[in-house]
């Protein structure tokens, strides 16, 4: 028998169905707009690590099917009934989760992320009405209204895109230790997809900037390209110790097991450092932040408030990251 209701599979998407982690073509229904939601079309999304990780199973968690994509940008094309902020037609952004409880004590100061609950992340994750989330490698998506965020006019939508992870992940730690002080000095160490967004933040902030990294090749790019101030090889011991107790912050972006007293030595007295990648472990000398009066601090993405305001501050001060734009039959290639 077939159902007299057959249900609508028009989301074209790229799945993963194994930890191969190869992604393919894949049909699949999203839910109907209901009275809080807003059906965006994706134009562009942008490539996370965080893709590779879930689509490779990386974690044992996956999902599969599994559509990854959480750097999402498009028109949107249904709104509704209750929608307030934002109409049919605009340019809006959707992050790396879509939904939370909003009522916990994180939710009603618009810190979603850390909602107590724990955030319905964008793809990979049990909704509340039991689905499994489906992310931005795909033509458009349903996702409640609070979780949407209006792309100012102007402001390029492709370069919007990487802002929803990248960006957010820099800009939220670096407005909460305060890092928008003209003057101050700041250490960014990788220069990767969120090291770039440290060096442009940072010099939109009026810091005097320095990247740190294991390769000499990224020099160019991070003086001429990205407009840093100073550029260090960590391994190079000499340069190293000259820059002992100059910096006021250091924002480590850097996934690859790394040491960390070398960096700490280079914070001022009550210097802070924090931690936005994933090494498998932090190991430093007690002593490196005990007696510098030091902060070590880790952070994730953003609140929907901060979020909103970091693009406000990207369209104002022109901050835009650096991209690649690829069809998406090119995937596995990016990946």
């Amino acid at each position: 028998m077939m159902s007299s209701e057959t249900v609508n599979e028009d989301c074209l998407a790229w799945a993963a169905r194994d930890p191969s982690g190869v992604l393919s073509p894949y049909n699949f229904a999203r839910r109907a707009v209901g009275k809080d939601d807003v059906s965006l079309k994706i134009t562009h999304c942008g490539v996370c690590y965080a893709d590779v990780i879930w689509s490779r199973n990386q974690h044992g968690d996956s999902k599969y099917p599994l559509v990854p994509g959480h750097e999402i940008v498009g028109t949107v094309k249904e709104v509704g009934s209750n929608v307030s902020h934002i109409k049919v037609g605009d340019h809006v952004g959707v992050g790396t989760y879509v939904n939370s409880c909003r009522e916990c004590e994180y939710c009603n100061d618009g810190e979603e992320v850390f909602c107590l609950k724990g955030p319905v992340l964008t793809f990979n994750v049990i909704d509340a009405d039991g689905t499994v989330t489906k992310g931005g490698y795909s033509s458009y998506i349903v996702v409640h209204e609070r979780y949407c965020y209006k792309i100012p006019d102007g402001y390029p939508v492709a370069l919007a895109a990487p802002l929803l992870c990248a960006g957010i992940t820099i800009y939220s730690p670096m407005i909460r230790h305060k890092m928008n002080q003209p003057g101050k000095s700041l250490g960014v160490i990788g220069l990767g997809g969120l090291g770039h967004m440290a060096v442009k933040f940072g010099k939109a902030f009026g810091l005097k900037v320095t990247v740190l990294t294991t390769s000499i090749s990224k020099k160019e790019e991070a003086l001429s390209v990205l407009g840093a101030d100073n550029f260090v090889v960590s391994s190079d011991e000499e340069h190293m110790k000259a820059l002992s107790k100059s910096l006021d912050f250091i924002v480590d972006t850097a996934s690859g097991d790394h040491p960390f007293d070398a960096y700490l030595s280079l914070l001022k007295t009550a210097g802070v450092f924090v931690l936005v990648g994933f090494p498998s472990e932090i190991k430093f000398n007690p002593a490196n932040l005990i007696f510098g009066m030091k902060t070590m601090s880790g952070s994730i993405t953003g609140g929907t408030r901060i979020t909103q305001e970091m693009l406000e501050f990207c369209a104002a001060h022109k901050v835009y990251p650096k991209i690649e734009v690829i069809p998406i039959q090119c995937i596995n290639e990016a990946f």
